[in-house]
């Protein structure tokens, strides 16, 4: 198999040549369409002096290769800055690859603190999980990844997003090119919101009265003219002439419902484009897992990256209504931009409500293969053996955000204990671990593989108590918050078995009081079947172990002091920690 830099490297070169062939294209494109318009402006002059009908026909037919390259450059252009999209993706993740920057939108908007587990395991926000993983382009691909990362699956749905991720994983080429199609859309929040409104509103219809007296007039001038240029009746002029001015007052009578169907601010016709020919590609696609193929038939059966492209089309079409000689000139002569009306409203009423459908199918994909480049990118990492048997085992356990030169990985089962109670200095590994251990289980409930030799998973809700603070807002104390957290945990486990990690818990009272409430928090989770870690400093809470030897099992992290040094080697051990560090490091520092 290629190393994986090397392939970004290899594809980054070929998408570099195929982008300046393009550009040499479209350069060369430009200089024909120039001398085009300059021989049909000649013509057009010379017929005016002459009245040579051989030369209205070769302005004309000038005019219309004119449109006919001036469309062809836009499809180049439109390929050029996909192959630069492409160029850059490559780039990025070579860069990513050999020094681990992070480059992609860290999803800080999706920041809960009240959440299970997504604050205190840094799921979202600079540096965090979701800023590692994601690779999406649209506002629901990457809200759709914050769901993945913040929801719990069901047992087949985990094994069906492991099988697509598996072959997301592989599709390289195929994934990157609907990474390229979504950034050149620019979609965003407001767009989404901004369209998903607009398929909830009812269209802005023309009254058939107007579209038949637009017909007529239409018809009247366009004979008109054809008339008067083959007998060259002056009545026939002046017919024209007046009818014109008649239709754009008929026009304006309709702007008002036409400005109405725009979306302000935006070049929608653009990002539907762009929505349009994702859903191509993935219905194009040869999926081969049950969920990709899921979704491709929710888009295949329905043609919908064609009929989003034709929205986009008659959005690009009315659009054209904010140039104000294209207004005057292509309403009074034929009614464009109220016939384009019209069959936005016809659209609109046939296929209006899949849109959001449509969209949830780009948003899943984008996920999906989100999760996928980060096999690609890390194939040591392991899809875990699900069970139902509340067996949750790792091997080799790392931190996928730690660079695979420093991370040091650990192997930990809750197979034989269902409950650990964790010890170790300060410093010396514990609130990494459990972040390490919490976070891997959130790449497992989403279907994801994780960072691990080989690992065993019972899905289970995610609850974490680490990183609780003061609020201001609700007048609430650290030791107010953390206990509102023990409590909802409390009750989560009322309803069934959650797998629990935390950090120091009632650090908010006095040692004794925090001894007793952590052995009463012990037994009372234990008591409902709760699988996880808690980790702290008072040895005295390790003692109860000896009460429940089949469910609890001490584990720790060490420390040591060679030349005056402390030295963590951040390694899981059997039984209670021995070493100290705190008193040492204060006596070095100078403190006491």
């Amino acid at each position: 198999m290629e190393p994986v830099t090397a392939s970004y490297k290899r594809l980054s070169e070929i998408y570099e040549a195929d982008y300046r062939d393009l550009t040499r294209r479209t350069n060369g494109m430009s200089l024909l369409r120039l001398l085009t318009a300059i021989l049909s402006l000649v013509c057009t002059y010379y017929y005016i002096q002459y009245k040579n009908l051989y030369l209205l026909a070769a302005a004309i037919t000038g005019a219309a290769i004119f449109l006919l390259l001036m469309k062809l450059q836009k499809n180049l252009s439109w390929k050029k800055t996909l192959k630069k999209h492409l160029v850059n993706i490559n780039r990025q993740e070579e860069d990513f690859v050999e020094s681990g920057k992070l480059f992609a939108e860290n999803g800080a908007e999706y920041i809960d603190p009240a959440h299970p587990y997504t604050a205190d395991l840094d799921i979202f926000g600079n540096r965090s999980l979701f800023q590692f993983l994601n690779r999406t382009t649209t506002y629901t691909g990457k809200t759709t990844l914050a769901q993945m990362l913040s929801a719990s699956l069901s047992a087949n749905r985990i094994r069906e997003n492991q099988e697509a991720i598996a072959e997301a994983a592989h599709s390289l080429e195929t994934r990157q090119e609907l990474m390229a199609i979504g950034y050149i859309a620019r979609d965003s929040k407001a767009t989404f919101e901004q369209l998903i409104r607009w398929t909830r509103e009812p269209g802005q219809k023309i009254h058939t009265a107007v579209i038949i007296c637009c017909h007529i007039l239409t018809a009247v001038l366009c004979l008109s003219v054809i008339a008067y240029i083959f007998s060259g009746n002056e009545v026939f002029s002046n017919i024209a002439s007046r009818v014109f001015p008649v239709n754009l007052i008929l026009f304006f009578t309709q702007v008002k419902k036409i400005r109405k169907e725009l979306f302000k601010g935006i070049k929608i016709d653009e990002v539907l484009k762009s929505y349009g020919l994702m859903l191509q590609h993935i219905r194009a696609a040869s999926y081969k897992s049950s969920r990709l193929q899921e979704l491709q038939g929710t888009i295949r059966d329905t043609e919908a990256g064609r009929k989003i492209q034709q929205l986009s089309k008659l959005y690009a079409n009315l659009e054209t209504m904010e140039n104000p000689f294209a207004m005057v000139i292509m309403n009074g002569l034929y009614f464009f931009h109220i016939h384009q009306l019209n069959k936005v409203s016809d659209w609109k009423h046939k296929y209006a409500a899949d849109i959001e459908i449509w969209l949830q199918v780009i948003g899943e994909l984008e996920a999906i293969n989100s999760l996928g480049n980060m096999y690609y990118n890390n194939p040591s990492f392991c899809f875990p053996e699900l069970n139902d048997r509340y067996i949750i085992h790792f091997e080799e356990l790392g931190h996928p955000l730690i660079s695979a030169k420093q991370r040091i990985t650990n192997s930990i089962s809750f197979a034989r204990h269902s409950f650990v109670i964790l010890t170790g200095s300060n410093m010396s590994g514990k609130s990494t671990f459990l972040r390490t251990l919490g976070i891997n289980m959130v790449l497992a409930g989403t279907g994801a593989p994780v960072c691990a030799a080989k690992a065993a998973v019972h899905p289970l809700p995610v609850w974490v108590s680490m990183r609780q603070s003061d609020s201001l807002a609700d007048n609430e104390s650290y030791f107010f918050a953390e206990v509102k957290r023990l409590g909802s945990i409390i009750k989560s486990l009322e309803q069934q078995p959650c797998f629990i990690l935390l950090d120091e818990i009632l650090r908010g009272t006095n040692s004794d009081d925090k001894r007793n409430g952590t052995i009463s928090v012990i037994k009372n989770m234990i008591a409902k079947k709760a699988l996880g870690i808690i980790a702290t400093h008072d040895l005295e809470v390790c003692l109860v172990q000896e009460q429940y030897p089949d469910i609890l099992v001490n584990k720790c992290f060490e420390v040591s002091i060679a030349n005056n040094e402390l030295k963590f080697d951040y390694r899981l051990r059997d039984g209670i920690c021995k070493n100290k560090s705190a008193t040492f490091l204060m006596q070095k520092m100078g403190i006491i």
